[in-house]
């Protein structure tokens, strides 16, 4: 088994070499790179497969002691939490007082921001352990285009397990949805319960197209790992400071059934082609290209000249799609697509002002500047846009 590498200044790194731990492969789970800097090959919590994919050229896999370790790091993270005051919510907006709601985020009306604690995280840790260890049936090296008529036995008992799986991680989560301090950590776990449910209810007359409810469902996962990645790695406490608070929001999220909310984007949205665009675009970008392929491992102290001069040349560029997000975020009627894209630039921002004195932890920050976007790109093609 292999150990896991020494903590750093901020706690538990990605790990730099194999053991025996395989993470999840999955696909077309948001907007991103597909090369080393696919922050998909570094998440220390296995996320849900949506679908095969040839792996990038870093192909990094866990021993389970570096698994316990994050895992701890978490659980303390989340009891200092929970045993706080109430006075300090973490970084995810303002609470007001005086609420008798048992939603802990129910007076969270404040900007979103990057998240340096919350309760939530400890317990999501088993869920979406358990859920990607269903998927390993086989589900995860399905053909998502072949459609229910055309199943064989065993496919078929793979997806049925899976949708089961999805059902039960939905119901535990909502317990989530009410133990989360932030505004969007709620939405979050909302959408995954919502689109956990849709999938599942798809199984027994799926088509290929059903298939973007999973990646919606599988994206989210990836988002709020990367939150709580970020908060036991350290590194959204160290970069927190850095970025200047945003405005709260334009529109209130309003709280449904938490055990069965509705999805936030059930008809195509009019902003769906501009969203589309602006993931695409900064995929497409030379410089976040030629970025990408770089090993994300090596430390700011550490970089080459030709690799620091990459990095510099690909700041303004995060910095604008940052802008470009929260921007089309304010635009938007619907309160949980403002969250999100809000949420992706604020990560974005927290990341940029971390690259002079990188390390790998921020990493996570990353990942969810990446994915966040994708959650709502995902959502488009699942509610009928191309």
């Amino acid at each position: 088994m292999t150990q896991p590498p020494p903590s750093g200044p901020w706690g538990a790194q990605p790990p730099q070499q194999p053991g025996n731990w395989q993470g999840y492969p999955s696909a077309q789970q948001g907007p991103g790179p597909q090369g080393q800097w696919n922050p998909q090959q570094q998440q220390q919590w296995p996320n849900p497969a949506t679908a095969p994919q040839k792996k990038g050229p870093l192909k990094w896999v866990l021993g389970a002691i570096a698994l316990i370790a994050v895992i701890a790091v978490t659980a303390v993270v989340a009891v200092s939490c929970a045993g706080g005051n109430g006075s300090n919510n973490g970084g995810g907006g303002t609470v007001s007082s005086g609420s008798k709601s048992d939603i802990a985020s129910a007076n969270d009306t404040g900007p979103v921001s990057v998240i340096t604690e919350d309760p939530s995280c400890a317990p999501w840790n088993p869920i979406i352990t358990t859920l990607a260890n269903v998927e390993k049936n086989g589900w995860d090296r399905r053909d998502p285009s072949i459609a229910t008529n055309s199943w064989t036995p065993d496919v078929r008992s793979q997806y049925q397990a899976v949708g089961e799986a999805m059902r039960n991680a939905a119901s535990q989560t909502s317990a989530l949805v009410k133990l989360t301090t932030h505004r969007v950590m709620r939405e979050l776990y909302e959408q995954f319960i919502a689109y956990s449910h849709s999938y599942a209810d798809r199984i027994s007359d799926y088509s290929a197209s059903d298939n973007d409810l999973a990646i919606v469902e599988s994206t989210i996962s990836d988002v709020i790992t990367g939150v709580c990645q970020s908060i036991a790695n350290g590194s959204a406490a160290a970069r927190s400071p850095l970025v200047a608070a945003g405005s709260p929001p334009s529109h209130k999220s309003q709280i449904g059934d938490t055990s069965n909310p509705a999805r936030f984007m059930p008809k195509p949205d009019s902003q769906c082609q501009d969203w589309k665009d602006a993931v695409g675009q900064m995929t497409a970008d030379p410089a976040v290209s030629a970025w990408s392929k770089e090993d994300p491992t090596v430390p700011a102290s550490s970089w080459s000249p030709d690799y620091k001069a990459q990095n510099d040349a690909v700041k303004p560029i995060f910095s604008r799609f940052a802008d470009t997000y929260e921007s089309l975020a304010r635009q938007s009627s619907n309160a949980v697509v403002e969250d999100f894209g809000v949420l992706a630039a604020q990560y974005g921002r927290a990341f940029v002002q971390g690259i002079p004195t990188y390390t790998s932890a921020d990493l996570y920050l990353f990942n969810v500047f990446q994915k966040a976007p994708g959650i709502i790109t995902a959502s488009c093609r699942a509610a009928g846009t191309s």
